[in-house]
């Protein structure tokens, strides 16, 4: 193979060489008739002018001759190339064929030899009452499949995710069944959860004779009719970000940091799902409101939002997850009204912990877009970079969202991101749209490239083939007469017993505007509204018999405390315990009345 490839590069090099020689012909002729052309125009009309035109037509016709010379010979270069490119490609393709091959049994042979090695150590520590089940593989060991292991051909520092085997998945769960006490594999519903609310009313609004006052205002002190809203408050929008929670449970279950890394940052894209057609504004909790989200016995997580400040409107959000991950945030939106578009700014800070690696991720959000405001139909953009940081091993993840733009040859919605150590050295590159998937691949190598349209050096990363990590679910049947609403939203204000009173679900405007009635909905909100500026008034007035400050809010949350994250360095409010078990109790005794 060697000699036939150095047979074909000689080939190809004289043929380069025929190309020099033709261009060197064309660049001679051609000044030779460009001299003749220019002496041709200022040739006066006598007896010379045919011998001038006479030169003119040789030399045109020989700069002709050289120029299909070359045009042939380019086209001989190209035919070679052509022919002995796809013979190449083919070889390269079965080298590469050969190496996945030759790791796929390199990963075998390690997962064979580490079930041995856990068989052994299993049988030399249970009671010989369980030597059957030992010789299986340690019952123990529920998640061995997803064990990670490496490449004894590669640097150490490289790594290689094994996916689960199905026929040992079935092997486990037969070692489990010897001595445990049967249970269903998959966890049955505890209740059927809606799957409809009524159809969004069809109310005509004069738009621009209530944004025209806003321009360039703080849209959070302006109060807005639910004509611009959904019936959803911002505790329950935020709560959504947790519809793609399976990926923080595949997450907590990685063995490598770095491939945890994807996960969660497929997890902050997937947040963004569900606004691509919500151009409904969410309604602005009350301060103290609350939101739970019991899913503890269908998906093994459950969390808690608060209101727990009015100006600026920030609402602190704790879920925790049987599978052994924690989610905090503290989220603080800030909006401009620009004339044509709607800019919101989210705040704060997002964590997520696992509790078996220690591991300590924090990120924020990006800014969303709302156009068409005034003219045309609402449509709604994400755009600007998130940075994920892994605080315990330094690993980071870089994720940038392309903002639309009319002459892009991207796709819409483009989300790309690259996953680096400590080092800096990349291992995993994303892409996909928010709005419909991500993918992620191992990058084998990398090198720097040509320099982009802004003169930056862009690199070149050699991946294997991509893998589909996230997937957005469908919208439910008629979604686009409920609010656009995903299957999840459509149960976030559905009632349910035993709620705190200060529980969005009890909000009275917001199931109002639910069952259809906007305007009782309307003069409701405006009641709570002004229920909420006494209850402030009276506050600041208590303030100043305590001899504080009138103008800083002694307001203080009930679930949650104001700290200092010493890991991510973030001051946020962190659930300080106490809501599930005063539910249980059924005792609301510290709850405000706000509704």
């Amino acid at each position: 193979r060697n000699s036939e490839v150095q047979s074909t590069l000689r080939t190809l090099n004289s043929k380069v060489e025929d190309l020099a020689t033709c261009n060197d012909l064309i660049v001679k002729h051609g000044s030779a008739l460009q001299r003749s052309l220019s002496e041709l125009e200022g040739l006066r009309v006598g007896g010379d002018m045919g011998e001038k035109i006479r030169q003119v037509t040789e030399r045109a016709t020989l700069f002709r001759i050289t120029s299909n010379a070359m045009i042939n010979a380019c086209g001989d270069f190209l035919s070679l190339a052509q022919s002995h490119s796809k013979r190449w490609q083919k070889a390269l393709q079965g080298e590469r064929e050969q190496r996945v091959r030759l790791e796929e049994t390199l990963e075998q042979l390690a997962k064979q030899h580490n079930h041995l090695e856990r068989a052994f150590r299993g049988a030399t520590v249970l009671p010989p009452s369980f030597s059957s089940v030992s010789g299986k593989g340690d019952a123990s060991d529920e998640d061995d499949d997803d064990n990670e292991f490496f490449d004894a051909m590669e640097d150490p520092a490289e790594f290689i995710t094994v996916p689960a085997d199905p026929k040992y998945h079935r092997l486990m769960m037969i070692c489990f069944s010897d001595f445990e006490s049967p249970q269903p594999l998959e966890i049955e519903p505890v209740r059927q959860r809606r799957t409809r609310i009524p159809d969004k009313p069809n109310y005509y609004l004069n738009l621009w004779s209530i944004m025209k006052n806003c321009i360039g205002k703080e849209l959070s002190k302006i109060p807005m009719p639910v004509n611009f809203n959904e019936p959803l408050s911002m505790l329950q929008r935020l709560s959504e970000d947790l519809e793609y929670y399976e990926l923080l449970d595949k997450a907590a279950k990685c063995q490598s940091s770095l491939e945890q890394m994807c996960y969660v940052a497929a997890f902050t894209v997937s947040s963004y799902s569900t606004t691509v057609h919500r151009t409904g504004k969410p309604f602005n909790p009350l301060l103290g409101e609350t939101f739970e989200l019991d899913r503890l016995k269908e998906c093994g997580y459950r969390s808690l939002c608060e209101q727990v400040s009015h100006h600026p409107p920030a609402a602190a959000h704790h879920a925790v997850s049987e599978k052994g991950w924690t989610l905090r945030q503290e989220i603080t939106l800030s909006s401009k009204f620009r004339g044509k578009y709607l800019s919101i700014m989210p705040l704060g800070a997002i964590q997520c912990v696992f509790d078996k690696s220690n591991n300590h991720y924090s990120w924020k959000k990006v800014t969303t877009t709302v156009h068409n405001i005034i003219v045309g139909k609402l449509w709604i953009d994400q755009s600007g970079e998130i940075d994920v940081v892994n605080h315990r091993t330094g690993d980071r993840c870089h994720l940038k969202f392309a903002p639309y733009s009319y002459f892009s040859r991207d796709v819409p919605r483009k989300v790309t991101g690259v996953v680096t150590d400590k080092d800096g050295k990349a291992h995993y590159v994303l892409s996909g749209t928010w709005d419909d998937k991500m993918e992620f691949s191992r990058v084998m190598q990398s090198s720097k490239g040509e320099n982009g349209t802004e003169g930056k050096q862009r690199t070149v990363y050699q991946t294997l083939k991509a893998k589909e990590i996230w997937k957005k679910n469908p919208l439910p049947e008629g979604a686009e007469s409920m609010y656009f609403f995903s299957s999840l939203a459509l149960t976030l204000n559905e009632p349910e017993e035993g709620v705190a009173p200060t529980d969005s679900r009890l909000r009275p405007d917001q199931r109002l505007m639910e069952d259809g009635r906007w305007d009782e909905a309307n003069a409701e909100k405006q009641r709570l509204e002004e229920k909420q500026r006494t209850t402030r008034r009276e506050r600041e007035r208590e303030a100043v018999k305590a001899a504080s400050s009138p103008e800083e809010d002694n307001y203080q949350a009930l679930w949650f405390e104001k700290l200092d994250d010493p890991i991510s360095g973030d001051t946020l409010h962190i659930y300080k315990g106490g809501y599930w078990e005063a539910k249980e109790q059924g005792c609301w005794d510290g709850c405000p009345d706000i509704f």
